[in-house]
């Protein structure tokens, strides 16, 4: 089977891709030696005609957008930070959590100095204060950022938070939401066009999926 045949699809390492993956293979795409605890990073079903590949969550539209991979499942802080040219098709509705500006315990905000932030997420923090033109020093950091404001490094974090377990073991907690986070699937511009026809079996499989949920929900 030609790579052309082939629908090749960037998975997320970890309990998120896997969740995934079991959705997709409900879609229609299935590949059963991808659950194999192998080292291999590739995985084809010519019969299914798919191919996955496991990547680092913060690189699946890198490799979609660079066409590598013709769709992949990113969460949408990575969408939002990185603003890569793809297609964002839909909204799993799973990997929930929220980009949250978090500080000490009893923080107060002085509008009279400059905010010290830490985080990974330089551009979301940027936006967020400067739609509300507050005058921010930004600290990129890479690690466990909840230590900054216990050092007395930064007055907050911006942060993804999913259960706010490591905020209250550390003393501090969410002051406000900047935005839901959720898993998207993306696709290539050029890939969607060439494999519509998968891509678009895969959406409407991938969207019944999420409507059948939310009804289960209700």
């Amino acid at each position: 089977m030609s790579d052309k045949e082939f629908l090749n699809v960037a998975l997320p390492k970890g309990r998120l891709g896997e969740k995934v993956y079991a959705m997709f293979a409900q879609a229609g795409f299935p590949c059963d030696e991808l659950l194999d605890p192998k080292r291999k990073l590739i995985f084809e079903n010519p019969e299914a005609g798919v191919r996955y590949f496991w990547v680092k969550p913060s690189d699946v539209a890198v490799y979609v957008e660079r066409g590598a991979a013709d769709v992949g499942v990113v969460g949408k802080d990575i969408l939002l930070e990185y603003t890569p040219d793809i297609y964002e098709l839909l909204d799993l509705n799973v990997g929930k959590c929220r980009m949250c500006v978090a500080a000490e315990n009893g923080f107060r905000d002085d509008p009279d100095r400059t905010l010290r932030v830490a985080t990974k997420f330089p551009h979301i923090a940027r936006g967020f204060y400067s739609a509300r033109s507050r005058d921010i020093d930004i600290i990129l950091l890479h690690g466990s950022i909840e230590i900054a404001p216990i050092l007395g490094m930064t007055d907050v974090i911006v942060d993804i938070v999913e259960t706010g377990t490591t905020l209250r073991e550390n003393n501090l907690s969410p002051v406000e939401t900047i935005v839901p986070i959720s898993a998207r699937l993306i696709a290539n511009k050029v890939s969607f066009k060439f494999k519509h026809a998968a891509i678009q079996t895969l959406y409407e499989s991938l969207k019944e999926q999420v409507a059948a949920k939310e009804e289960q929900k209700a």
